[in-house]
């Protein structure tokens, strides 16, 4: 069966390209779209080009649904194919040092910190443990999500993700239906928390880079308080059905009364070495434009020259080196300073950062297409009312990176004319219709295990725990069922 599938695979692989190859000499299929390369001059790229991410989508969906051995051991060979169905036939259009600049582009500024700030909170919050008894009732369940819901906007819903993920699994060990709640959690710990301060998720973020005052999330609130309610009150009610359920016999091996114990956290250092990488981010942002790291008279950033294209020269700025090396510092620190029987009462293991560092190093390359395209042609889309900016901005949120998603119809609203609202660096934004981008780029990335950089993590973290989570597309029915009711109810509230 093995030996199949691989057949199929490079089968798979000869026709794709034969396929991609063929239609680069079909001159209708091309669209002027952006300056490939950071070339100035319109240069040609064929709308098929988004193939190659629409086909890892796709691999993710259904891979593991075909043969999940072999997608287990065969996810890099993918990865590195739908990369290659990218690189290669860019290459053949724009030359090898476009495709080079353009890669180098998405992984030095995008990925390379995508992976390192996941990969500092994965092992920090690893090294943090919570210990004693702990029943996975639903009152349990709702209020430890809420916990995490209300902090991820203090501490990025990645960290809010990371540190809590293994409590809520462990209290639930003795339970036979669990799935419904890492959905749920991903619904709102991932996602949804992250919505009431800049920190809470990259879209906010970067608006506050680009001059959205610190505070004015807050204006989230209500639409925050809104999703969260409905959400809490649906989980709690799907998961008191589950319990009822569960054998009487069952309980948590911790709960008996001989064998309860204090709830107490281990690896507590763990504590201040998340506060260091959040620290280390907000800083880099808040100094991003300081003089020791921003050019101001070239309106550029300080930092190592790698490669010149099309008299663009791409820099790995000194801002970013220093962030990202001090995330690699705490977590060398975490690593050296937490017992192993921390880690081993987490069940630790490196399998959940592997796989979405080989998969997302596919998806980072592949989107570069669909982004340009969308960052080019977003003005066209007729966007003007705020409920347009919600579900458009959401809708491609739930697929694409939602920080560039998020700043592409911040600039289709400056371009609305409008006269008040809030004062961007881009220009002047309804706060009406700001408050509808921001809902639409932070909550609508629950809606797909890509949407969202702790989605993915979350998923692989519960399996390795022997959690049987939904496939791709059986995720998204949850998604479509619990979560777009909930948009349309809060379209009707806030945004009509």
């Amino acid at each position: 069966m093995k030996a199949f599938f691989s057949s199929m695979f490079h089968r798979y692989f000869k026709l794709t390209l034969l396929v991609l190859l063929g239609l680069l000499l079909v001159p209708e299929l091309h669209a002027t779209t952006f300056a490939a390369g950071g070339n100035d001059a319109a240069l040609s790229i064929p709308i098929w080009m988004v193939i190659p991410f629409v086909g890892i989508l796709l691999s993710i969906a259904l891979g593991p649904l075909v043969n999940l051995h072999w997608w287990e051991h065969n996810q890099a060979k993918v990865s590195l194919f739908w990369a290659a169905a990218f690189f290669l036939p860019y290459t053949f259009l724009f030359g090898i040092s476009s495709a080079v600049y353009a890669s180098l582009h998405i992984y030095v500024i995008d990925y390379i910190p995508f992976i390192i700030l996941l990969g500092g909170l994965f092992i920090i919050s690893g090294g943090i443990a919570l210990r004693g008894s702990l029943k996975g009732t639903p009152l349990f369940n709702t209020g430890l999500i809420l916990i995490g819901t209300l902090i991820a906007s203090l501490v990025g819903t990645t960290g809010a993700s990371m540190l809590l993920i293994r409590p809520i699994i462990r209290a639930n060990e003795f339970r036979k239906t669990k799935m419904h709640t890492i959905i749920f959690f991903i619904f709102l710990v991932s996602n949804i928390g992250g919505s009431l301060t800049p920190l809470g998720d990259p879209p906010l973020f970067l608006g506050f880079l680009h001059g959205v005052p610190f505070f004015w999330t807050l204006k989230l609130f209500w639409p925050f308080v809104f999703c969260t309610t409905l959400l809490l009150i649906t989980y709690y009610a799907i998961d008191s059905h589950y319990y009822r359920q569960e054998p009487v016999q069952i309980e948590s091996p911790d709960c008996d009364a001989e064998k309860k114990e204090k709830i107490s956290i281990g690896g507590l250092v763990n504590f201040a070495l998340l506060g260091g990488v959040i620290a280390a981010i907000v800083l880099s942002g808040t100094y991003s434009k300081h003089p020791l790291f921003f050019d101001a008279a070239h309106n550029s950033y300080t930092g190592i020259n790698l490669m010149t294209e099309h008299g663009h020269t791409l820099v790995f700025p000194y801002v970013n080196l220093l962030r990202d090396g001090f995330i690699i510092l705490m977590a060398i620190l975490s690593w050296k300073l937490t017992p192993a029987g921390v880690r081993e009462a987490n069940h630790f293991t490196w399998g959940p950062i592997r796989e979405v560092a080989v998969l997302f190093a596919g998806i980072f390359l592949t989107i570069v297409p669909p982004m340009a395209i969308l960052q080019a042609r977003g003005a066209e889309l007729g966007v003007t009312q705020a409920w347009q900016f919600f579900w458009a901005t959401g809708v491609l949120s739930s697929f694409l990176d939602n920080a560039p998603t998020y700043l592409t119809f911040l600039s289709v609203a400056t371009g609305l004319g409008a006269t008040s609202g809030v004062v961007t660096d881009m220009g002047i934004v309804p706060d009406h219709i700001l408050l509808a981008i921001s809902c639409g780029a932070v909550f609508m990335g629950a809606n797909s295990y890509i949407g969202n950089a702790p989605n993915f993590m979350v998923k692989s973290i519960a399996e390795e725990n022997q959690i049987k989570m939904p496939s791709f597309f059986g995720y998204m029915i949850w998604s479509t069922a619990i979560l777009i009711p909930t948009f349309a109810a809060l379209t009707f509230v806030f945004f009509r």
